[in-house]
């Protein structure tokens, strides 16, 4: 059996595993490693990718650029599409697209 001099020593994790339980995990003591992990595996995916690719550095590097140029106006068109969709649905003073409408 403890003593009291044994009982006043203990801390607050060992107290909890003598009746046999623990303490509850925060969520940012189970999200970071997830997230790092995840970040190291992405960093080595692009790595190997870099090094398995068949074309030279500048030409690859000139290709990336060119699609991100792509993505960047496709967004941009979206953005810009939603906008005039938001606008045309505003000055009508609806809130259901016309031809949505069920009779």
């Amino acid at each position: 059996m403890l003593s009291l001099k044994d009982l006043k020593k203990l801390d607050r994790d060992d107290l909890l595993d003598l009746v046999g339980l623990e303490t509850r995990r925060t969520t940012a003591e189970t999200t970071l490693p997830a997230l790092g992990i995840f970040a190291a595996g992405l960093l080595v995916g692009v790595g190997v990718g870099l090094l398995m690719a068949d074309k030279p550095g500048q030409q690859l590097r000139g290709d990336l650029r060119t699609k991100l140029q792509g993505g960047q106006d496709k967004l941009v068109g979206a953005i810009n599409s939603a906008r005039g969709t938001e606008t045309q649905t505003a000055a009508t003073g609806s809130t259901v697209p016309p031809g949505s409408r069920t009779t």
